[in-house]
């Protein structure tokens, strides 16, 4: 412990974190290999066209890079220049909404988190377009590598339910979504540390089987540490969604 307390400092929690995430992702792609062969089998099959989706997204220090995804929608449909994705949205494919379910197009991230574009904890990566629109505030998430999973993504996780039967998918997006995903980035930016980022990742698996457990962990947590009622009562889905007044 004493060894790990004198590397902590002469390194920083940031070295710590880097480390964590090249054993963490590497361990993971060994382990889902087998899930994610089949899943990329499948979306194949169902068109013979590429499997996976490169996204491309801003990440730390405003630096573009490909965001690797299993394709979970038709072939090209990121031209029809819509970023955001409802659970009806006509593009998902019968595979691809399975492929969504369980997550597993996120899972290929992994690699990105191995190349060191990503981090399995951190604020969740935009496109170039919605970056463009930050607010000076928001800039601040750019300061540190985006992640593949955060209080955001266990809160939000039914970001297709909310945008449901949208007519302008970015607009409410951008509208009821982004402003409170954002505020949990900065809150998490400002509190990180490597307990927490286990947690993080701990309570994103528990939230697969029960949401409701996870908001409350979330919830919890931001009251605590911030005092904030509102952000709280929405992180635990309490108060229906709508844009922050501030």
């Amino acid at each position: 412990m004493m060894m790990l307390v004198m590397y902590v400092k002469k390194y920083g929690i940031s070295m710590i974190k880097r480390l964590l995430d090249i054993f963490i992702s590497a361990f993971g792609i060994i382990f889902f290999f087998p899930f994610v062969s089949i899943a990329i089998f499948l979306v194949w099959i169902q068109d013979w066209k590429n499997p996976f989706y490169v996204a491309p997204r801003v990440g730390k220090d405003f630096v573009n890079f490909p965001m690797i995804k299993i394709r979970s929608m038709i072939y090209k449909a990121d031209k029809s220049g819509v970023s955001s994705t409802s659970v009806n949205d006509s593009r998902i494919t019968k595979i691809g909404s399975l492929i969504r379910k369980f997550k597993l197009d996120e899972i290929t991230q992994l690699i990105n988190v191995f190349l060191g574009q990503m981090s399995l904890v951190g604020p969740r990566p935009n496109v170039v377009s919605e970056v463009a629109g930050y607010t000076q505030a928001e800039k601040k998430l750019l300061s540190v590598r985006p992640g593949i999973t955060d209080f955001s993504s266990i809160v939000f996780s039914d970001e297709g339910e909310i945008l449901k039967n949208s007519k302008d998918p970015d607009h409410d997006y951008n509208i009821l979504i982004r402003p409170w995903k954002s505020k949990l980035g900065l809150f998490y930016i400002d509190n990180q540390n490597c307990s927490m980022d286990l947690k993080i990742i701990l309570y994103t698996i528990i939230g697969i089987a029960s949401k409701e457990k996870a908001l409350n962990w979330v919830s919890k947590k931001i009251y605590e540490t911030s005092q904030d009622k509102t952000l709280a009562s929405i992180c635990k889905r309490s108060i229906p969604l709508s844009s922050p007044a501030n």
